[in-house]
């Protein structure tokens, strides 16, 4: 873009204009620029492996950003620069969210990628509550005291292509600014000089994948396992009752981690690779996660959710695989709580979509991880007119699969036996797009690195025939990963 494109943009009343420069980066990968530019507090890192084989084709680069919204409860603050510059209460977040964003007024810019900036970072689970007034308040204690929300504005990035081994520099520049153009291309020198620079050595950047990795840590836990069966023996009884028919109760695991938190990014990334690649840098508090689920997309007025029930571990061999496939899909258990999970999905969307547009485009199909298949599903609707992606945000947040159904019972209980706040786990975590797209994750297999404790929450679905034991046996399979990843991380900063 010329200056004089920029001044004309400016005289239509755009109040961000993105800048932006591609260059080739077939030397570099989406890590190695993380590293480079944007290894400080306040950015983070997005990537992508799609159906559980290929890396997606963008990598999104999140250079550390200046202004930070943090919601605890109907608390607003807004920083920059690491002040406060706004402080209030509200009685609906989301609200504020909504009205937050629509200060940027930001054009749209061909040949740019689709993102190139926006509100990037998490809603968590309790955000039901400004929604669901049944859940008002939540009972349970909150050790972590992560914020609610936390969303930082996205107004320099890096947008690496996989495919075409080229990646965009987008800098988004305030034209009220003096000499705002000028600036603009300055910042976009910096990063280009940045990016030709050797990253500087560190202790524990390489890990050694040959290393056998050690033995699961000894970890602390929310619950006991004997409480936690009880809590499924009691859920069990609700579902009897005919009160509810599934819920999701979750335990929260709690191990000390004094590693870097990029290096467990890099052991996640290798073991565990997911639709959803994610590493933050927060500042005083790290998440970090490999999820497998998508909570809601909105790309061009279309509404995505994909839900994901049934699991098996894969085969050692082709004929072991297909073999457990064939299993996992004659399984009437799983197959009854996947078709429950559909019909749930089909409900949130169809709130938010135009009557007649919901459409199961996709019906279990199995897809295949690094350690587990999944049966899957794909829901879309068309985006009412005069509606948001932050109605579409509403109507499915937390997903079924994190809560239950019906849904606000099932929530209700959840609360009455779970002994912590869930914060950031079953929340979503993704992007805002100033350009109306949003793509959030479902906030599982995900750590909370906070002064010196990584916390890792998970779950599974109860339902009338779940035996107690396997369900707290479930959720130590599903925390595997990522404490094989956190050991091998520990190995790499010990040795």
């Amino acid at each position: 873009m010329n200056r004089e494109e920029f001044l004309r943009l400016a005289a239509e009343g755009y109040n961000r204009i993105p800048l932006a420069r591609e260059t080739l980066a077939d030397f570099d990968t989406p890590l190695s620029i993380y590293l480079k530019l944007a290894d400080q507090p306040n950015s983070y890192l997005l990537e992508s492996v799609q159906g559980g084989e290929k890396w997606g084709r963008y990598s999104i680069i999140g250079l550390p950003c200046r202004t930070v919204m943090r919601v605890h409860g109907h608390h607003v603050s807004v920083t920059h620069d690491g002040v406060e510059i706004e402080s209030l209460d509200v009685e609906d977040p989301l609200d504020f969210v909504e009205t937050f964003k629509a200060r940027y007024n930001v054009p749209t810019i061909a040949g740019l990628p689709r993102f190139n900036g926006g509100l990037v970072g998490y809603f968590g689970y309790d955000c039901v509550r400004y929604v669901e007034k049944r859940l008002a308040n939540c009972p349970n204690p909150d050790p972590l005291g992560v914020p609610d929300i936390l969303l930082m504005v996205s107004d320099a990035v890096v947008v690496f292509d996989n495919l075409a081994g080229k990646m965009h520099a987008i800098v988004l520049v305030d034209p009220a600014q003096q000499d705002a153009y000028a600036r603009g291309v300055a910042q976009l020198d910096e990063l280009m000089h940045k990016l030709r620079q050797p990253i500087t050595p560190r202790r524990g950047l390489d890990l050694d994948l040959d290393r056998p990795p050690a033995a699961d840590p000894v970890f602390r836990s929310s619950f006991t396992q004997g409480d936690y069966e009880a809590a499924v023996d009691t859920i069990k009884q609700y579902i009897l009752a005919g009160d509810v028919m599934q819920v999701v109760p979750s335990q929260r695991m709690s191990i000390d981690f004094k590693a870097a938190p990029i290096d467990l990014y890099r052991a996640l990334r290798c073991f565990n690779p997911t639709p959803y690649m994610y590493f933050f840098n927060f500042g005083d508090f790290h998440v970090v996660g490999s999820s497998p689920e998508v909570l809601v997309r909105v790309e061009d007025n279309l509404i995505t959710v994909r839900p994901i029930a049934g699991t098996r571990p894969r085969g050692a061999t082709e004929e072991a695989d297909l073999a457990l496939e064939e299993d996992l899909l004659s399984d009437h258990k799983e197959i009854a709580e996947h078709l429950m999970l559909i019909d749930l999905g089909r409900n949130d969307v169809g709130r938010v979509s135009e009557i007649g547009t919901v459409k199961l485009t996709e019906k279990m199909v199995i897809e295949r991880y690094s350690n587990v298949m999944h049966i899957v599903s794909n829901v879309t609707g068309q985006l009412k007119n005069g509606l948001t992606a932050m109605d579409a945000l509403r109507a499915i947040l937390p997903a079924g699969t994190l809560s239950g159904a019906p849904k606000i019972r099932a929530m209700e209980i959840i609360d009455e036996l779970e002994p912590v706040k869930r914060g950031v786990y079953g929340g979503a975590v993704g992007y805002m797009a100033w350009n109306g797209n949003m793509d959030t994750a479902i906030a599982i297999r995900t750590a909370v690195i906070k002064n010196g404790e990584l916390h890792v929450q998970a779950g599974g679905g109860i339902v009338a025939d779940s035996v107690p034991v396997l369900e707290w046996e479930e959720t130590l399979n599903k925390r595997r990963a990522m404490f094989r990843a956190v050991a091998l991380a520990s190995q790499t900063a010990e040795g």
